[in-house]
């Protein structure tokens, strides 16, 4: 199974929602971490890839779709 490639701009689904009700978040930063920013509250935080690999369930929106 193909690896999912992510990039920057992408808005995706979490499994866990965070604390404000929000589980989108834009990819802000790609790498061995990433950083993501809640669209519910603005808030940024950063994952580790196999942690964030585990966490997403699907991309919403495409950064090259707009």
């Amino acid at each position: 199974m193909e690896k999912q490639q992510y990039k920057l701009g992408d808005i995706v689904r979490m499994k866990k929602p965070h604390p404000c009700g929000s589980s989108e978040w834009e990819i802000l930063r790609v790498g061995m971490d990433f950083r993501l920013k809640c669209q519910g509250c603005g808030h940024l935080v950063m994952l580790p890839r196999p942690k964030f690999e585990k966490m997403v369930r699907a991309i919403v929106k495409r950064a090259d779709a707009e």
